[in-house]
């Protein structure tokens, strides 16, 4: 196979913080070549680069052996250089054919044929296994539906190049296994892939060589035939791997939260179960099935229109989160970008956005001091990159982003946290450290549902998993009993 992009001592630096330094690699035609490494690493700045977002400080790009220079976004994709961003760059008020057509609409004599335009969304859904109905408008899917979306319109478009920047993160199993026999498809048709995973099972499964980046520089690439997990880790971290956290005997503590035939008409209905101090309770069920609806609806964010709820024993009712909040109640968002980050605010002012009352004076003022060292303990603890929390946090990359909002809500000092998608777009390191913060919390008895696509995270952390199917909760399994076999045929059935 001939080299289709090649990268030679690409270096990028962002004031005096180097992020790439002298990075070499080539991705071949007709090859699933994946990208792996910490975050902060600088797989995000690197796939910018080759995608047309960011220019390079030092060294050179090479596409069919001619050097590449990229105007732009538009200028890549016009070379044949598709992207796939972890954050979703999609169009909340315009339909989900609308979205994957954008800049393509088929039109007659100035017109867009809409049936045309809803027929050929509907061919690149197909593609990856999506019913989605192309008429839809965006903003009413969730998170993982909309990814679909967003891989639909990459593939619409016919790249040469296609580059996945965690796309899996948001899919059912059913879907990501969809998802790989369309890359490998695309493979065969000669179409290379850059694929950027923290999810090392399914890269080891999926590449044919994979590159790994540690604090911007190109430490190795490996056939994936010879790879292992425990070998990617040690390259990526520069030490031995630490064991994947494992579930914990919860203590029986009272009820704190209880949910009696929870309902909003199209979304879930009859949902009832119970959580108890100290618990840490999964939601599993393919993507739609309603996990996060309910999540919401208990966090006042969407209204539940039937049913009751009570926390520790009292009716709870909230009517927005702001009532939550003062409850003691908190809510790990999946769309951290857009639901959950002030992103033109700095690091410390996001970690102590929902503790105010503790960073204030009796006046109302804000004290720095105080705000400071909330926020570097916070920081600390995490182990967000960097260290400086007077960063802007659109800055910093996914993981770490992620990293500050869970630090929010460690600031808040909750008695309930859900958590949806905790460990979305993050690394093995990273992903450890939320097990053991979640598993700490609930060792302290914090009432904790984990809403989650990642099966192996939700049976290894959860004391028990609630099913949910088509907007239902079908049956609650304790730890002992629950399997990926028994969880998916519930949830599948």
């Amino acid at each position: 196979m001939s080299a289709l992009l090649r990268l030679e001592g690409v270096s990028k630096r962002f004031g005096p913080n180097r992020v790439l330094d002298d990075v070499s690699l080539e991705v071949e035609a007709g090859s699933i070549h994946a990208l792996v490494g910490e975050n902060g690493a600088g797989k995000s700045t690197l796939m910018h680069i080759i995608g047309g977002l960011h220019r390079l400080d030092g060294g050179r790009l090479l596409l069919d052996r001619e050097p590449l220079r990229l105007a732009g976004p538009l200028d890549a994709i016009e070379r044949g250089i598709s992207s796939v961003h972890q954050e979703l760059s999609l169009f909340p008020n315009r339909t989900v054919a609308e979205n994957i057509m954008v800049r393509r609409e088929p039109t007659r004599a100035g017109f867009v044929r809409r049936r045309a335009l809803e027929e050929r969304a509907r061919e690149a859904l197909a593609r990856i296994g999506s019913q989605l109905d192309p008429a839809l408008p965006l903003g009413r899917l969730g998170v993982g539906e909309q990814q679909v979306v967003e891989i639909a319109r990459a593939l619409e478009r016919r790249a040469r190049l296609l580059i996945l920047d965690e796309p899996t993160a948001a899919l059912s199993d059913h879907d990501a296994t969809r998802l790989f026999e369309v890359l490998r498809d695309l493979r065969s048709q000669g179409v290379a892939v850059l694929y950027v995973s923290h999810r090392l099972p399914e890269v080891l499964a999926l590449a044919d060589r994979i590159s790994v980046l540690r604090d911007g520089r190109l430490v190795a690439t490996l056939e994936g035939a010879t790879a292992s997990e425990e070998k990617l880790v040690r390259l990526m971290v520069g030490r031995e791997p630490e064991p994947l956290a494992a579930s914990r005997p919860a203590e029986a503590g009272p009820v704190l939260l209880a949910a009696d035939r929870l309902s909003r008409a199209g979304a879930f209905a009859d949902v009832s179960f119970s959580l108890r101090q100290g618990e840490i309770l999964g939601f599993a069920g393919l993507i739609g099935a309603g996990r996060t609806e309910v999540g919401r609806a208990i966090f006042g964010a969407d209204y539940f229109e039937g049913g009751s709820l009570t926390l520790a024993g009292a009716p709870f009712r909230p009517r927005s989160p702001r009532e939550a909040i003062a409850q003691g109640v908190a809510y790990l968002t999946e769309d951290r970008r857009a639901l959950g980050l002030f992103l033109g605010m700095t690091v410390r002012d996001n970690l102590v956005a929902a503790s105010q009352h503790a960073v204030v004076s009796r006046l109302g003022f804000l004290l720095p001091r105080v705000v400071h060292q909330v926020a570097m303990t916070l920081l600390q603890t995490l182990d967000v990159r960097p260290l400086e929390d007077g960063w802007e946090v659109a800055r910093l990359s996914g993981g770490n982003q992620q990293k500050v909002l869970l630090g929010r809500w460690l600031a808040a000092a909750p008695r309930l946290l859900i958590a949806d998608e905790p460990t979305r777009g993050v690394d093995v390191g990273a992903k450890r450290r939320i097990h053991r913060q979640l598993q700490e919390l609930a060792e302290r008895g914090l009432g904790i549902i984990l809403i989650s696509s990642d099966l192996r995270e939700v049976l290894g952390l959860s004391h028990r998993v609630a099913v949910f199917r088509s907007g239902r909760l079908v049956t609650v399994l304790d730890a002992s009993e629950a399997t990926e076999e028994r969880v998916m045929s519930h949830a599948a059935a």
